[in-house]
Formats: C-alpha cells, sequence, structure tokens
C-alpha cells in the first residue's frame, strides 16, 4: 500500500513543486469515490486558485505520471483508485514479503519507550481490576516494538507504604490461621480483610501496625523486613503463573523498594531546584499556580516518605537510565491528580523532558454491585476468571467439535482470548461494569469470533493442501470483489502506527473486528477451491494473507491464533 502512496506522492510532487513527505494522502469519505484522495485546499494559497480548479488541472498531468493508478478530480479532491489486479499483486506479495512482521516500521530506530504497566500490589490477589493495567499496556508495548522501538516494560509493584506494617502486624497476630505457604495469596487477602475488620476496636493492633511500618522504613534488617521479604517472594511466584496465561513478559519487575536507596538524593534533587517549602513541618511542593491543585507532599512531618516520593524517584531514574522517547504510565483513571501533580513537579524544576512523561489512564472495572474494595474482601479473582473462561471454552468446543485435537489447549487460548479482547476492544478511558455473561460471549464482536475467523481460513488451507490446489499462477484480476479486505490488509501498518501513538489498542481490535466481518462475507460470497487454476491460485493467495494478518494483529493483542476451533 505504502507503494501506491509513494507514487501518488512523487506525482504531485513532480507537478506541484512541493516536497513530497509534506504531501498527505487520505481516505476518501465514500470508499466508492476511489481509494486514496488529496485535498487540494493545501494548494489554493500557494497556487491562488480554487481548491476544486486545481483537482481538475492536477488530473490529466498526475494520469501522465501513473502507471495502475487512475487520478480523477471530485470538487476540491483528487480521488485515486489503483488497478484491481495491480492492488491485488501489490498488496499480497507485500504482506507475503514481510511475513510475520508485516506492519513493521523503523519509526522508532534508537528511541526507547518506557511502558509503566499492571503494578499490582503484593500480598493482595491479582483482581479483574488488574486486568485493564495488565493487558492495556502489554498491547501498548507490542505496538511500539512493531515500529521499531526499544521497549522496557517495568512491572512497578506496590511493594512498600504503611499497609505493609499493618499486614506485618496481622502476620504476627493471626498468621498460624491461614495456609501462607499454600495458599498465600488468598490467605494474605484473608488476613489483610481482618485487620481492617478489627482495627477500630483494638488500638494494640493498630500501633503495632505502625511501629512495622516505621522499622520497615528504617532499613533495619531484622525481623519485619524477613516478613516483608517472604510475602514479596510468595506473591511474585502467584503474579507469574497469572502472567504466564496472559502471555505478559516484562523486562523489569522493580516494586516501590528498588527506589529506597534512591529517596533522599531525590528529595535534595527538588529541594535544589529552590521550589519546595514547609507546611505545618511537612516538604511540600505548591502547585496553586497551575490552578485549584493540592500541593504535592515529598516528606511527612515524622520524616517518612510517600507514594509520590518514590514515584519521583522512579522517573528520575528512568530518564537517567533510559533517556527515553516516551515514558507511559498505564494506570487507572482514578490516579489522574496523582500524576498531574507530578508532572507540574517536573514542570516546576523546568525539566525539558517533562512532556515525555505520558499518563496513560483507563476506566475502572467495577463489579455491579459498586466499586471493588480489597479491605472489604469483594473481589473477583482474575485467576477465577481465567479458569471459568476457559471451561467455558471447553463445553463450547465439547458440543461443536468434539474430536478436536489438543481441545484443552486451545480452549484456554479461546477462553483467555475471549477475557483479553472483551478488555481491549473499547476505547481505554471508558469504565466498564464487569459482566460474566458478557466477558463469556463467545458470539459478536468477540475474540472468539476474530479467533474462528483465523481457524477458518486455516482449514480452507489445508483442504487445499490436501486437494493439490492453489499452486498455479494467480489471475489477480479474479480479486476485483476482494478490494475492501485488500485495501484493509494496506492500511494495516498505519493502523498499528496510529494505535501506538495514541496508546490505544482498541483502534487495532476495531479493526480486526471489522477487517473478520469483511473476510466472512467474502467467504460466503466467492469460493475459493474448486475453481479454475488461476482463481483458486489468487483466492487462496488472499485466504492466507487473511490468515497472516488476523495473527499478526492478534498476537500484538496477547492473543493466540487457533489453527483449529
Amino acid at each position: 500500500m505504502r507503494t501506491f502512496t509513494k507514487a501518488i506522492r512523487d506525482a504531485l510532487a513532480a507537478e506541484t513543486g512541493i516536497d513530497a513527505s509534506k504531501l498527505v494522502i487520505e481516505s476518501p469519505r465514500d470508499s466508492k469515490l476511489g481509494d486514496f484522495a488529496f485535498p487540494c485546499f493545501v494548494l489554493a494559497k500557494t497556487l491562488k486558485k480554487a481548491p476544486p480548479a486545481i483537482a481538475g488541472e492536477l488530473e490529466e498531468r498526475v494520469n501522465a505520471r501513473l502507471d495502475g493508478i487512475a487520478a480523477k478530480a471530485t470538487g476540491p479532491y483528487l480521488n485515486f483508485t489503483v488497478d484491481r489486479a495491480t492492488l491485488a499483486r501489490g498488496v499480497i506479495e507485500e504482506i507475503d514479503a514481510a511475513g510475520d512482521v508485516y506492519g513493521e516500521s523503523d519509526e522508532g530506530a534508537d528511541k526507547t519507550v518506557v511502558i509503566d504497566l499492571s503494578s499490582p500490589n503484593i500480598a493482595k490477589p491479582m483482581s479483574v481490576g488488574h486486568l485493564r493495567s495488565t493487558v492495556i499496556g502489554a498491547a501498548i508495548q507490542r505496538l511500539h516494538k512493531r515500529l521499531g522501538y526499544r521497549t522496557v516494560g517495568i512491572n512497578h509493584i506496590g511493594d512498600w507504604g504503611s499497609q505493609f506494617g499493618k499486614l506485618v502486624a496481622a502476620v504476627d497476630r493471626w498468621g498460624d490461621t491461614v495456609d501462607l505457604d499454600g495458599d498465600p495469596i488468598k490467605s494474605l487477602l484473608a488476613l489483610y480483610v481482618r485487620y481492617h475488620e478489627e482495627e477500630a476496636n483494638d488500638p494494640e493492633l493498630v500501633q503495632a501496625g505502625r511501629d512495622a511500618f516505621k522499622e520497615l522504613e528504617s532499613g533495619e534488617d531484622g525481623r519485619v523486613r524477613a516478613t516483608w521479604r517472604k510475602l514479596t517472594e510468595l506473591s511474585l511466584r502467584e503474579f507469574d503463573k497469572i502472567y504466564e496465561r496472559l502471555g505478559v513478559e516484562f523486562d523489569l519487575v522493580r516494586g516501590e523498594a528498588f527506589y529506597e536507596p534512591f529517596l533522599d538524593a531525590t528529595v535534595d534533587r527538588i529541594v535544589a531546584a529552590n521550589i519546595t517549602e514547609e507546611s505545618e513541618g511537612a516538604l511540600i511542593v505548591a502547585l496553586d499556580e497551575f490552578g485549584d491543585l493540592p500541593p504535592c507532599l515529598l516528606r511527612k512531618t515524622d520524616g517518612t516518605t510517600l507514594y509520590a516520593t518514590r514515584d519521583l524517584a522512579a522517573v528520575f531514574h528512568r530518564w537517567d537510565e533510559f533517556k527515553f522517547h516516551r515514558c507511559l504510565y498505564v494506570v487507572g483513571g482514578d490516579q489522574r491528580l496523582h500524576f498531574r501533580q507530578l508532572k507540574h513537579v517536573l514542570t516546576r524544576m523546568q525539566l525539558d523532558w517533562e512532556p515525555r512523561m505520558e499518563h496513560i489512564d483507563f476506566g475502572m472495572l467495577r463489579l455491579p454491585g459498586g466499586k471493588m474494595s480489597t479491605r472489604e474482601g469483594r473481589v473477583v479473582f482474575l485467576e477465577d476468571v481465567l479458569d471459568r473462561a476457559a471451561e467455558e471454552a471447553q463445553k463450547i468446543i465439547a458440543a461443536k467439535n468434539p474430536d478436536l485435537d489438543a481441545s484443552g489447549e486451545v480452549a484456554e487460548q479461546v477462553g483467555v482470548g475471549a477475557v483479553v479482547f472483551n478488555d481491549l476492544k473499547r476505547e481505554r478511558v471508558k469504565d466498564i461494569e464487569f459482566d460474566w455473561d458478557e466477558v463469556l460471549s463467545f458470539e459478536g464482536d468477540t475474540g472468539p469470533y476474530v479467533q474462528y475467523t483465523h481457524a477458518r481460513l486455516a482449514s480452507i488451507g489445508r483442504k487445499a493442501a490436501a486437494a493439490g490446489e492453489g499452486s498455479g499462477t494467480p489471475d489477480w484480476a479474479a480479486l476485483e470483489d476482494a478490494a475492501p479486505i485488500l485495501l484493509a490488509i494496506g492500511r494495516y501498518p498505519d493502523v498499528l502506527t496510529a494505535a501506538a501513538r495514541a496508546a490505544e489498542p482498541s483502534q487495532v481490535t476495531g479493526f480486526l473486528i471489522a477487517f473478520c466481518r469483511e473476510v466472512n462475507s467474502w467467504i460466503a460470497a466467492a469460493r475459493v477451491l474448486g475453481q479454475s487454476e488461476g482463481v483458486t491460485g489468487s483466492r487462496l493467495r488472499l485466504v492466507n494473507a487473511s490468515k497472516s494478518l488476523i495473527a499478526n494483529a492478534l498476537g500484538i493483542l496477547g492473543l493466540s491464533a487457533p489453527q483449529e476451533m
């Protein structure tokens, strides 16, 4: 596709004298008008003519420079239509040549993108609420990788703060009532909930929690830190089981505790910028110049640090280590104030890289009865969701394809895929109400529908191989009725580029759903096998190209592409 747009730009540049790189080629608002469009408004000032007149004058001259592409003036636009045989051959040969990395570019060459994603708190279960940051962040990382960026995915584990003092106190008091080693996460959740149930009427318990956190932050490597370290190790072990099922890997796992040695230097660095002040014994950065914004609290009156201090230490460390092009924080929208404060602290420090730090916010996931609460024990475990989805997929496979080999493996791929796709198909800033029926639906705009389309195309390929069909010279003109599919394949690289820049995986899922609908409609109308050698050859090439693109996009989203379902 880029071959065609380059040819169009070069022809326009030769006729207008404008640098080809500055000429924007669009898609027509009405696909019946052509495959590409050039708005002539941009030439009106230079040529001192009305855009429709410019389009009319350019039509004949540009046509003389193009081969296999026809230009036609329509009002202020110059529309272009590619000869269908030329389109088919060009698009299919391009995707065949690229293979698994179709859509890659060198846009990100020598640039690093740091992505802060997932970030669960240790000693708490990974709930469905953690799904969003994990799968959205992982998809954003894969998008940037495809565009040639060096990516660094960081799991910023919540392993610090006063809650860990409370948890240590709970372990000390009730640890022998739970199975910490055998079922660590649910045991720790039970202890955490029990602490909050009893703290109001037990001042000794509250004081024990405070004392434990004070010792933890003091740096003393004693009993408290040993307990905290064990809780961290147990939690990470359980988290890794979930990440493996989701196909998510991290380049670095760095909790808040990692930045503990850098806290004093962080505070000193901000103080040296002459933007701090004391308020009732606490150290703050005032942010009232940015509107009705509360100050950023760096250090409390007792000398202990806060979440904001640790996040500032993290971003300073990431800049010093990576000199990032973008530093993306895939964190829920309920933290917008926190990230506004952080960015305004960087602004007051006059750091020119502040705009590179971006909060990639997303809507909250709620239960039908309201917001999830770990303290109250109102949690839907992510592991349970994945298990139930896989079980549901297994039931459907048993009913529709009982002889399927490796049905358990396919059920896992389809079930987990349903959960992940259900999240990624939505614009990320929108809130989601968790609904079992919707998550586990295998019809409509779902991951299983896309995966089934891939499996259907794979089946056609297997039948062709068994019948010895499709090896002849393709009749590219026979794909005239598949132009929408070919154009979509050609535009896929631009979809990836736009999705990465906007950090919006839903642009890929939206494209993929529409693409699968188009492919399934075409298959229903055009027989692939049993046709003349040239027709079957070209149609089979399109089937394989479409299958390759679907697998490509599913991989970026973090879903498997089953060969059979």
